[in-house]
């Protein structure tokens, strides 16, 4: 009876125990980007330099991707850019090292994983669309994008029109403007140049000398010889 409390115990302390997350030590190859997810299409949340030391907590069964961690920050990158030591030489990490290396086959999920590291990232209020997949994220984004300028075309070609019946319209009041304009210069002007006139014909009615044949002519006078 002791013994079988002794085994329950002892199995309660396993129970209680935290499980090790297994992982692997690796090196990058290059400078290279580690991403909020497994795929060049994710949004990049570090870099890391070439030869830098990431720990290699995962990577995908069907995808060449690896969950890894660096100076305590957590994203992913390629497989082919990340090595790690296997029988005294470095290899590239691949599905048939796995095993081997210690390194757990893990899933993907965007709203778990950002959920635990990208709450304070800015493409993590997209999260929605994200969770859809990055094609879909960037589908959606172009078609987005099309509607905007789509609309933003509308809305100028009816600014366009509207400054083109505005002018118009500014062209047809400058047009009537200037016909009232010249009718009340030809006015003016005519009333003046009738009174000009009769001023003329007045000043020539005055000054019109009255004809050498109506004075009577004196006998001796040189100008009735004519």
């Amino acid at each position: 009876m002791k013994k079988l409390f002794a085994k329950i115990a002892v199995a309660g302390l396993f129970m209680l125990t935290p499980v090790i997350a297994q992982a692997a030590e690796g090196y990058s190859t290059a400078n290279v980007n580690m991403r909020a997810g497994p795929s060049t299409r994710y949004p990049a949340v570090a870099v890391i330099p070439a030869g830098s030391s990431v720990e290699i907590r995962g990577c995908l069964s069907d995808l060449n991707w690896c969950d890894v961690e660096f100076y305590g920050g957590r994203g992913w990158v390629s497989g082919q850019y990340v090595q790690a030591l296997y029988q005294q030489r470095r290899i590239y990490v691949g599905p048939q090292y796995y095993r081997p290396l210690g390194i757990p086959v893990i899933r993907f999920s965007v709203d778990n994983y950002w959920d635990r590291y990208y709450r304070n990232r800015d493409f993590y209020r997209e999260r929605d669309r994200w969770s859809r997949g990055p094609d879909y994220y960037y589908r959606d984004r172009d078609n987005r994008d099309r509607d905007r300028n789509r609309d933003n075309d509308r809305d100028g070609r009816d600014r366009d029109r509207n400054w083109r019946d505005g002018d118009r319209n500014r062209d047809g009041d400058r047009d009537w403007r200037d016909r009232d304009r010249d009718r009340d210069w030809r006015n003016r002007n005519g009333d003046q140049d009738g009174r000009d006139g009769n001023r003329r014909g007045d000043r020539r009615e005055g000054d019109r000398r009255p004809d050498r044949r109506n004075f009577d002519c004196r006998p001796g006078d040189p100008s009735c010889d004519q």
